[in-house]
């Protein structure tokens, strides 16, 4: 897929690497990469061997967001055929949401505007020092686009949002941090296979499990106290009738590994 602005790699076992390959840009999301991400993500969602999914930049950005010199160069467009444009693009790179395995953005260098968008999608972000992300829509005179006012205040809270969304501010890594944009920052040296790591460790967990916690968290977790409890009375007797719970129980017994299969 490198003509494509993309690879999918596989470093290891039901872990899938996607890594925007559009140095030269700064990995902004081209009509090609566009195109390549969705068929990445039909693929990924089609294999049942997957477990964890990583998405990370090459080079020195993560990603600086959405190819907007299509925008400014059409300053007649209505408003209607400009969200004919949008809905789709929003809709091609939050497709990522819709895979029922955990998702890891390594942000390896600058996340902004729709590239923060397209972190904010995965289920958890690592940051490399250094790193900066931001969301200045606004700075460019634009409202901020692919699910930045859901995605945002869902993952820092609303009071945080705000600050970012209305200011159009970039933090570093130290403050992404803090304000729980990400969950970890990670040395630069070997950030990368660090979070493979964390991946792999992931993808060694029971998948049944795995797949429902995701699914229970989702949209920002259950209504309240009582749906919790009456969705984990449901999903917690699925993953004790299956052949994995047999197996981790001995696995601890043992002291080993668990070997999980999915069953």
């Amino acid at each position: 897929m490198t003509e494509t602005h993309l690879r999918l790699e596989r470093p290891s076992d039901g872990v899938v690497l996607l890594v925007l390959d559009n140095p030269d840009q700064r990995n902004a999301m081209s009509d090609a990469m566009t195109d390549a991400w969705v068929a990445a993500v039909d693929e990924v969602a089609a294999d049942r061997s997957v477990r964890a999914v990583v998405v990370t930049g090459e080079g020195s950005a993560f990603c600086s967001g959405g190819n907007t010199s299509w925008i400014a160069s059409e300053p007649d467009a209505t408003v209607d055929e400009l969200r004919e444009r949008m809905l789709p693009f929003y809709r091609a790179w939050l497709s990522i949401r819709r895979l029922e395995v955990p998702t890891i953005a390594a942000v390896n260098g600058p996340a902004i505007g729709a590239g923060l968008c397209l972190a904010l999608a995965c289920d958890l972000r690592f940051a490399a020092a250094g790193a900066r992300l931001g969301a200045p829509f606004v700075k460019l005179g634009m409202h901020a686009g692919m699910a930045g006012t859901y995605l945002l205040p869902d993952v820092v809270g609303l009071a945080h949002a705000r600050d970012l969304l209305l200011t159009g501010r970039v933090v570093d890594a130290e403050e992404a941090l803090r304000i729980g944009l990400v969950s970890r920052v990670l040395p630069v040296d070997g950030f990368r296979d660090e979070v493979l790591g964390v991946a792999a460790d992931i993808a060694a967990t029971a998948p049944i499990a795995s797949r429902l916690t995701k699914l229970a968290l989702a949209g920002g977790g259950h209504a309240d106290y009582e749906s919790g409890l009456q969705w984990e009375a449901l999903a917690q007797p699925l993953t004790l009738a299956t052949e994995d719970l047999q197996e981790g129980i001995r696995a601890a017994r043992e002291r080993r590994a668990p070997r999980f299969t999915g069953r």
